[in-house]
């Protein structure tokens, strides 16, 4: 396979991109920040609910797979000469060598220790000889593989607080379940009952591949299916969504209930407190990466 590389101004990558793909014959596009590692290096992603994110970086790195040298010095030699394309400029071209894409995908990704004991563990591991409380769990379409401090922070939380709590996680709520980890290891630790919602149809069916993998029984589906109230509650989504759904994830506590929330930055933090002040006190309780885990108990 061939790698051609191009590099285009912000305003040109989508039709650069589509072209490639629909026309030229390109396996995949990935469209990466030129100026990355650079004092010019810029984000693109924002949160929910912030203006839609540029479809490119101001100075931007394409770089396209072809099946051999000829199509892709003929998809460089068609794109160069359009009109509209004459910011774009070729910046190499390079052999990729053949792989087992399937093994080195998967060499990525290792057993992770949550805490003492409780670890997560993809399929085509064994679990190490120390795990007591493992989570089978392979990375996929849904966030949430235990490799974010976001996700291992609230893993990290259920594990060090259930033996005094989990007496009361009668019922426990994933609220943005992505793969359901945090439901799964909420059952796992003590949790009798466990719903995981998502407006994201292949959230909800990855949920229930892990839940089984895992021979946990959960409820999972859409955020209709979270009914009346629950003795912990997790949302680990972002700062925004989490600021507007406040209302919502306080009405599912129960007296004396955990809400656990994450995908909080550091600098969040203290906003987060404002916003929830209405109905509980949140406290910032682990940090992990610049990254805050924030709880708060409904009391009566």
């Amino acid at each position: 396979m061939v790698e051609l590389l191009l590099l285009a101004q912000q305003a040109c990558v989508e039709m650069v991109s589509d072209a490639l793909i629909d026309r030229l014959g390109a396996m995949s596009v990935v469209v990466e920040d030129a100026d990355a590692n650079t004092r010019a290096e810029s984000s693109l992603f924002g949160e929910p609910g912030a203006p839609g994110p540029n479809a490119g970086w101001p100075h931007s790195l394409l770089r396209a797979l072809f099946s051999d040298e000829a199509r892709a010095t003929r998809a460089a030699t068609v794109l160069l000469a359009q009109d509209w394309a004459q910011s774009v400029k070729l910046h190499s071209m390079q052999l990729v060598e053949d792989q087992d894409w399937v093994r080195l995908t998967q060499s990525q990704f290792v057993p992770i220790e949550i805490s003492a004991g409780f670890w997560v563990v993809p399929s085509w591991h064994e679990p190490p000889a120390e795990a007591k409380c493992v989570i089978r769990l392979d990375p996929g379409l849904a966030f949430g593989t235990g490799t974010h401090a976001t996700t291992r922070m609230c893993l990290r939380w259920t594990a060090q607080h259930s033996p005094v709590l989990a007496s009361s996680w009668g019922r426990a709520l994933d609220y943005g379940c992505g793969s359901g980890i945090l439901a799964i290891g909420a059952v796992l630790h003590g949790a009798r009952h466990a719903v995981a919602v998502d407006i994201d149809a292949f959230a909800v069916e990855a949920t229930r591949a892990n839940a089984l993998a895992n021979g946990v029984a959960l409820h999972a589906g859409g955020p209709e299916v979270a009914q009346g109230c629950y003795g912990l509650v997790f949302a680990n989504i972002l700062a925004t969504p989490l600021q507007l759904l406040a209302p919502l994830l306080c009405s599912y506590l129960e007296v004396g209930a955990m809400l656990v929330l994450a995908g909080i930055l550091e600098r969040q933090a203290e906003e987060m407190k404002v916003v929830y002040a209405p109905w509980l006190a949140l406290d910032a309780c682990d940090r992990d990466d610049g990254w805050v885990l924030m709880t708060g108990q409904r009391l009566p």
